[in-house]
C-alpha cells in the first residue's frame, strides 16, 4: 500500500502552474512586447504564488 501525502499538493501546483502557463501564453500572443514564453513564465509565477499563499 503507498500513500502519498505529501505529493498531493505539489502535483496540484504542478497542474495549476501549467494550466496558467499555458493560458498566459495564449494570451501574450497578440502582445508584440510580450512574447509567449515571457506570458507562460508570467503565468506560472502567478500560479506558484497563489499556490504558495494557500499553504
Amino acid at each position: 500500500m503507498t500513500d502519498y501525502p505529501n505529493d498531493m499538493p505539489k502535483k496540484s501546483l504542478g497542474k495549476s502552474m501549467a494550466k496558467w502557463a499555458a493560458l498566459g501564453a495564449v494570451v501574450a500572443i497578440p502582445l508584440p512586447f510580450v512574447g509567449s514564453v515571457l506570458g507562460a513564465a508570467a503565468g506560472a509565477g502567478y500560479a506558484y504564488y497563489k499556490g504558495k499563499k494557500q499553504a
